[in-house]
């Protein structure tokens, strides 16, 4: 349903899926020619307008997810990550994980946001589905049967029902839900993005540093990189106020010399850092994905590929309830898919939290542990393979 758009031709549907970012495109995306009738409402007016500059890092199992979706050939660019270099400031210690260590063609790829929204919003466009945009919800209801999503669109009061809504947004609207609760850590740092050019080309190289501060990641992005600095939230705003040369500098001096010096940087943005889970992420004819689920910290690039594989994951309950003849939505079969999920969001929380608080602090013997256990799984081949297929493809491996 696109504002070039079909017009609504029903207000009964049995997916309706609030939120029209990548994840819950990527939902209405796996939907298409299952027979399973679905809605998606995008609160933002233009979608094609978007244009958010932050790099996302696509573990190589988000890429098959998106090549299975029809939505990876019609993205613009992408970068592919051959090899992982991970090393820890100020101490010893360090390990590089390839492409050999996985036993994959490329460990991921580095996309701008912009380009994987752009791309998955021409695939739907392309096809018959029901997506409209500037739709604000303003209300969720839920009863034996359904859920009941009111909206206004173009200064009209709509409402429209399904046997499942699933949540996409951010999970603003899951404050509705009395039985949703919260549960979030502020890690009092901030991510500043911006492209960065070097001395040294790219050469498919991701490098993750960990510093007392945080850490700080530059990703292979065409012939250049895509930085992403954690530092505390005072320096944030210092540093995205300095000058291109004073900006480089301070870089330089916090990420070291490995590329040669670096030339020139494009805009940059910041943004806090948070962690936040729901507990649970079902309740009655509601489910919850992507962001509206988890958010977690940028390092290691878990969060976005986590989302992806809740909105794949819910396709095929959805899927399978439907082809069973099954109706959607009931607890059991959102029971189901809690139990499939939770092992996955556990882990990539734990890991992803866990990799924060043991390197982001300025205790010494802590820190020497940490250089360890970096030469520890450089020495250990069996290791890196179990760590990088879990941080590829999820818990499951």
């Amino acid at each position: 349903m696109q504002e070039n758009q079909n017009s609504m031709t029903s207000d009964q549907y049995d997916i309706i899926i609030i939120g029209g970012g990548p994840v819950g495109m990527a939902l209405s995306l796996a939907l298409q020619g299952s027979g399973v009738s679905s809605l998606l409402l995008e609160a933002r007016e233009i979608p094609e307008k978007v244009d958010d500059p932050r790099p996302l890092a696509l573990s190589h199992g988000s890429h098959l997810i998106l090549h299975r979706l029809g939505a990876w050939n019609q993205l613009a660019q992408h970068t592919p990550i051959t090899t992982i270099h991970i090393s820890n400031r100020g101490n010893f210690g360090k390990t590089t994980i390839t492409t050999q260590d996985a036993g994959v063609p490329a460990l991921g790829f580095v996309v701008n946001y912009h380009d994987l929204f752009h791309a998955m919003h021409k695939n739907l466009t392309v096809r018959d589905t029901h997506y409209l945009a500037g739709a604000a919800v303003t209300k969720l209801e839920t009863s034996e049967d359904c859920g009941t999503v009111f909206f206004n669109h173009q200064n009209e009061e709509k409402k429209v029902s399904a046997q499942l809504l699933v949540l996409a947004d951010g999970g603003q609207l899951a404050k509705q839900l009395p039985e949703i609760m919260y549960q979030t850590h502020d890690y009092q740092q901030w991510a500043v993005v911006a492209n960065i050019q070097a001395e040294k080309k790219q050469t498919g190289i991701a490098y993750e540093r960990f510093t007392s501060d945080g850490p700080v990641a530059l990703l292979p992005n065409q012939q250049d990189f895509a930085l992403v600095w954690t530092v505390a939230p005072e320096i944030a705003e210092e540093i995205i106020q300095l000058n291109d040369e004073n900006f480089l500098s301070r870089l330089q001096h916090h990420f070291g010399d490995r590329l040669g010096k670096f030339r020139s940087a494009g805009k940059r943005s910041a943004f806090p850092l948070t962690l936040k889970f729901a507990k649970p992420i079902t309740t009655h004819r509601v489910a919850l994905i992507g962001n509206a689920a988890q958010t977690l910290h940028p390092v290691a690039g878990q969060g976005f590929n986590l989302g992806l594989r809740d909105a794949y994951e819910l396709s095929n309950e959805i899927i399978h309830s439907y082809a069973a003849g099954s109706e959607i939505g009931t607890s059991t079969m959102l029971s189901r898919y809690q139990q499939k999920r939770q092992m996955d969001s556990n882990a990539g929380r734990f890991f992803t939290d866990s990799l924060v608080k043991l390197f982001s602090n300025k205790n010494t013997l802590l820190q020497q542990a940490c250089g360890f256990g970096l030469s520890t799984l450089d020495c250990l081949p069996p290791l890196k393979r179990f760590v990088s297929r879990r941080m590829i493809f999820g818990a499951r491996g």
